[in-house]
């Protein structure tokens, strides 16, 4: 789930400024604005030291302030001081990186770890993380993804971890603590279909959805402590292709996909029993392949990377589903966005 939300005081007066990153695949690789009850604010100065190449996911650190971004070439992952000023200089690449490209960041809830997925083995690797950044890797797990690492994602409580991966049985998880991955949890009894390429567990912690490649593009779980529980039943109204994404509401009433056919982003209430009938689609819709999606820290914006221009949409959100389209950036990310996120501080 790609957001992150701090209790405590913020700008002037206590009142709380909220922040949206955006990876992409041309340089700067990544691009930040400030976010309101408005949209978009004016793009913050790229960072003095920019990632190498392309970026595919982009995650903020529970406090705020931190901003990393998994890319494609070494070092994998590039990690950044953040406030309301924007990127601060370049924290130093863990001493040992990851193996291939990095394709998903997440933070543990309680900001102490950073975890990449990766498309060579371990497939996914994990850190300490503090105010000087990158500790000492974390070992890998005894059973490993069975191919690269797509996306990552803890749980909201951090006692668990888990990765969206190609090859069955495309999802993986494991107990998280302070050691670090636990014994493998035993695969969900239905896996999903195909190439997993999302992931993202429910607000309170008791589902766990994966977008992937093929119908029904999205699957869900019960999640407990035991690990995962028997499948939700589909949404009557499928995503319309491939999953690219998937995001639950910070409140958890909702869920949303995105996916690589019209409309491009598919959004459901979520509820005990699962999906409820899909929501109308925006009025205005993202323009092409939704890559990634996330929700406002706030809950009353939702918005969708994806591959043509403006590569980002962002639209109100509330309990009857999408409102009018926010105006684009006025500086546009450079190319395809793969992965968007939000913060308050």
């Amino acid at each position: 789930m790609l957001w992150s939300k701090v209790i405590g005081a913020g700008g002037a007066g206590g009142a709380k400024q909220q922040f949206i990153a955006v990876a992409h695949v041309s340089s700067p690789f990544i691009s930040a604005y400030p976010w309101s009850a408005s949209g978009f604010g004016a793009k913050f100065a790229n960072p003095a030291t920019l990632p190498p190449s392309t970026g595919e996911g982009v995650s903020f650190s529970p406090s705020g302030d931190a901003v990393a971004i998994a890319h494609g070439s070494s070092p994998f992952i590039s990690a950044y001081p953040w406030s309301a000023s924007g990127f601060g200089a370049k924290f130093a690449n863990p001493s040992t990186l990851p193996t291939g490209t990095g394709e998903g960041v997440s933070f543990s809830p309680s900001g102490d770890a950073v975890a990449i997925a990766h498309s060579e083995s371990p497939f996914i690797s994990a850190y300490p993380w503090s105010a000087s950044g990158f500790g000492t890797k974390f070992a890998n797990p005894a059973t490993r993804p069975s191919s690269s690492g797509f996306k990552v994602s803890f749980s909201p409580s951090g006692d668990a971890i888990a990765v969206a991966h190609f090859s069955s049985p495309f999802v993986t998880a494991y107990p998280w603590s302070a050691s670090g991955f636990g014994t493998k949890f035993a695969n969900p009894s239905t896996l999903p279909t195909s190439n997993g390429r999302g992931v993202s567990f429910s607000p309170s912690g008791d589902a766990i959805a994966v977008a992937h490649d093929l119908s029904p593009f999205v699957t869900a779980y019960p999640w407990s402590a035991s690990g995962f529980g028997t499948k939700f039943a589909n949404p009557s109204t499928l995503p319309a292709s491939t999953g690219g994404g998937v995001s639950f509401s910070p409140s958890g009433d909702a869920i949303a996909v995105a996916h690589f056919s019209s409309p491009f982003v598919t959004a459901y209430p979520w509820s005990a029993s699962g999906f409820g009938t899909k929501f109308a689609n925006p009025s205005t819709l993202p323009t092409s392949n939704g890559r990634g999606v996330s929700f406002s820290p706030s809950g009353d914006a939702i918005a969708v990377a994806h591959s043509d221009s403006p590569f980002i949409s962002a639209y109100p959100w509330s309990a009857s589903g999408f409102g009018a389209k926010f105006a684009n950036p006025s500086t546009l990310p450079t190319g395809v966005g793969t992965g968007v996120a939000f913060t308050e501080i």
